[in-house]
């Protein structure tokens, strides 16, 4: 039961309530029954122009229930229906709307249908606060109950059996049942509609006042004449406060997302969601707003993974104790479930309004998290993407321990904002990261491989759309006495990390080419110089920093035609004599540089006759995800026996052969040829 208290004003509540619907009943068959003047002005019909006809006059139907019958076979499948729907105007207009079928009950008389509509004019956001439960009843000009929902009951725990029959004053027996009676009577009499508030003690759950709108409004028949009240009532509780907290976020909103720090925004997520609504709030952004790294596109989960670094953490308990991750960490994600599906690959929020904490649910077997849901008490959880387009930047977590009411469709609305306007400061980070590297990248590279008089040069290296920010790098340096360094590497990873570790390491290569050291020497070097950028590494920082890289040198000298050559765990070169026949010399392999092994590198020597074209690349070129490395190298050799052509010809075939199109990961390819007899300087 309830205990009602005080019915307050007779003012109108927030727009966007109840007496903005325009609502119409019909039967069994499909037939209207009764009109309302709201109705009318929604859709230009008369009373006596609609009620007697069937509702298919102003409903279309949708494709899965292409009659009447059909969709109130559906209706009755569902217990009502709801959604958006364009429904015709009498002047032929189409107007769109939010619809809602409702099913009523009565007391040995068939089922009826309420049909409630309200034009769309506000924000999907806006119209999802009004989504509110409705309780239904029809009272005849008696004011006795005819028909009633199911949802009625639960405003004011008043049995369907107990109100069928009976006026207001007989089943809620306060003094202002009168009052609302008084009310009902008058809408009878001038055929309009009548909005009122009421608050309720709710005796289960928590002992906190509810906020209900009670809407009345006239039901007309053919004539015009009344044929008895509509009432429907609507929990405004939880619309109330969700729109006092949007006006917090539109106050907030002007500091919200404001740098291109993502840390920063991702705390400020955290810490305004939490103020707000959540006992606990975890961001974690993708690696690619952090690194400028590929973006993670919705529906990839399953053949890709996001890598997912926490971003922000806030909660009302000291410490965070909810969570298994420090900020800065990376996150382990769940084992594949709904979770994952519907945030990951369908791109939708997932909400848990009642935490399942069973052994067989996807909480009940995270390792990671299981233990901190049971120690913390956590019983509702929503998580979010934080999203622009298909590409994914993020996911807000929110959890409730503290505070004993589930989330609402309220909170969620809330949640989803904070999300996109966290998604439009990480996109701007994100690019901002990307300009940063790519710049860092032009000034760190050769804009032109020139070798001097001892070979002929010409390298590739893509403008990807994704992949731009890499750590790919070449050198072509002159020597003493007329010999010539190359240099080819790969450091780990995407992004301005990569891109400054790339330019310290090509800066040490080209400062140990001036003097003269061995190839196995220079890759010792260059080794040590990882290993010491690796020790001063600071965790603490964001912007994890990557390490580890592997690297080909070789100096050829054009007076003997030898080239001497040392690898750390780089690809060998393609070779292709002038008679076009193409190997992949067998050189040792060494360690990658800056891992730790104590590798001890080895040098070869090859000949380079005369009209030879060597190919130096990185393993974007030749490994792809549907293939392994050796098909790679098989293309690329392929591509590379016809050692006569310009070598800008020969580059883009080797290119076009190899990957397709494009290349899916970073890209260098440098091809360089030995001077032909006679050859122009």
């Amino acid at each position: 039961m309830t205990t009602a208290e005080a019915v307050s004003r007779a003012e109108r509540v927030d727009e966007g309530t109840t007496a903005e619907w325009a609502l119409m009943v019909f039967d069994q068959q499909g037939t209207v029954v009764a009109w309302t003047s709201a109705a009318e002005r929604h859709v230009g019909y008369s009373a006596g122009e609609v009620v007697g006809r069937s509702a298919a006059l102003v409903l279309p139907f949708p494709e899965d229930a292409p009659t009447m019958a059909a969709f109130i076979d559906r209706c009755r499948a569902h217990g009502g229906w709801s959604g958006p729907m364009a429904v015709r105007h009498r002047d032929g207009r189409v107007r769109d709307v939010s619809l809602r079928i409702s099913m009523l009950l009565g007391q040995g008389t068939p089922v009826r249908w309420l049909v409630s509509m309200a034009t769309v004019n506000g924000t999907v956001a806006e119209s999802r606060l009004n989504h509110a439960l409705f309780g239904i009843s029809v009272r005849d000009p008696d004011l006795r109950c005819a028909w009633v929902n199911d949802a009625m009951g639960r405003h004011d725990a008043v049995p369907r059996d107990r109100r069928l029959g009976r006026r207001l004053t007989e089943t809620w027996p306060h003094a202002q049942a009168e009052t609302f009676e008084q009310e009902m009577l008058r809408v009878l009499g001038h055929g309009g509609a009548s909005v009122r508030e009421y608050r309720t003690w709710l005796r289960t759950g928590p002992r906190r006042g509810h906020l209900f709108a009670m809407t009345l409004q006239c039901l007309q028949g053919a004539d015009g004449h009344a044929l008895g009240v509509c009432v429907i009532s609507v929990d405004a509780t939880e619309s109330r406060r969700a729109h006092e907290r949007m006006a917090v976020l539109g106050r907030a909103g002007s500091r919200f997302g404001s740098t291109l720090d993502a840390m920063h925004t991702g705390q400020e997520l955290a810490d305004l969601a939490t103020s707000l609504f959540a006992d606990y709030t975890a961001v974690d952004m993708e690696q690619s707003v952090l690194r400028g790294e590929p973006a993670f596109r919705i529906g990839q989960y399953g053949r890709r993974s996001p890598v997912l670094l926490r971003g922000g953490l806030a909660s009302v308990r000291e410490g965070a104790p909810e969570s298994p991750w420090a900020r800065g960490e990376r996150i382990v994600l769940p084992r594949p479930s709904r979770l994952t599906d519907h945030v990951l690959n369908i791109g939708r929020s997932y909400v848990e309004p009642i935490l399942d904490t069973a052994p067989s649910a996807w909480a009940g077997q995270d390792p990671a998290r299981a233990p901190k849901i049971r120690q913390n008490g956590v019983h509702s959880l929503m998580i979010v993407p934080i999203r622009i387009r298909h590409t994914l930047l993020g996911v807000a977590v929110f959890l409730r321990t503290d505070n004993p009411v589930p989330f609402q469709d309220a909170d969620l609305i809330l949640a989803e904002e904070l999300a996109a306007r966290a998604a439009l400061a990480l996109d701007r980070a994100r690019h901002h990261v990307r300009s940063a590297g790519l710049m860092l990248r032009r000034s760190a590279l050769p804009q032109h491989a020139s070798a001097g008089t001892a070979l002929e040069a010409s390298r590739y290296l893509p403008a990807d759309r994704d992949h731009g920010v890499g750590g790919d790098w070449f050198d072509v340096i002159p020597q003493a006495a007329g010999r010539v360094a190359l240099v080819v590497g790969d450091v780990v990873g995407h992004g301005p990390d990569a891109a400054a570790t790339m330019g310290v390491l090509r800066t040490t290569a080209r400062t140990l080419a001036d003097m003269d050291l061995p190839p196995e020497d220079v890759l010792a070097h260059l080794d040590g110089t990882v290993q010491r950028l690796a020790e001063g590494d600071d965790r603490s920082s964001h912007a994890l920093m990557v390490f580890g890289a592997t690297c080909l040198y070789a100096v050829y000298d054009p007076s003997t035609r030898r080239c001497t050559m040392a690898l750390a765990g780089h690809p060998p070169p393609v070779l292709t004599d002038p008679q076009g026949r193409v190997t992949f010399p067998d050189l040792p392999t060494g360690t990658p540089l800056g891992m730790g092994l104590g590798g001890q590198f080895q040098s070869a020597e090859l000949e380079l006759p005369q009209g030879s074209v060597l190919g130096l690349y990185t393993d974007g070129l030749v490994e792809a995800r549907d293939r392994d490395i050796e098909e790679g190298m098989n293309r690329l050799g392929g591509a590379m026996t016809q050692p006569g052509l310009p070598l800008e010809d020969l580059c883009a075939r080797a290119l076009e052969t190899v990957s397709g199109r494009t290349a899916s990961d970073d890209v260098t390819l440098l091809l360089v040829r030995t001077r032909l007899p006679g050859a122009a300087s």
